[in-house]
């Protein structure tokens, strides 16, 4: 099994989910996803793993939505995806993604023992 966690060190529940993923022994890529953002195509994937659409991924409260005019409905899904990309503390945290027997999936960290549902 290979898992991957998008963790911002500076967030709690990134910190409880990788302290989580320790305490059940698994070895996880630690993604610092500020640093490192998911490209377009990457985190189409995920969005389509977790089942969402990439406004209910966003933190509506950080200022690069409100600067960007993220709330326009008009927008379509590769624009929010792009913003995403292009302001990486607009996405939701943390998120792991488990591959084991050839099948993705994907959980956010909130709360953190969620993450628990997508361990084999």
């Amino acid at each position: 099994m290979t898992t991957t966690l998008y963790h911002n060190p500076r967030c709690s529940k990134s910190r409880q989910t990788l302290a989580l993923l320790d305490e059940h022994g698994v070895e996880t890529e630690v993604v610092e996803y500020l640093n490192t953002p998911p490209d377009a195509k990457t985190l189409d994937e995920v969005l389509t793993l977790l089942k969402l659409e990439p406004r209910q991924l966003m933190r509506k409260h950080e200022a690069e939505y409100k600067d960007n005019q993220l709330d326009d409905e008009t927008l379509s899904r590769e624009q929010l995806i792009n913003a995403m990309v292009n302001h990486p503390r607009l996405i939701e945290r943390p998120i792991v993604i488990t591959e084991h027997n050839g099948k993705k999936r994907a959980a956010i960290g909130r709360p953190p023992e969620t993450i628990l549902e997508i361990l084999p």
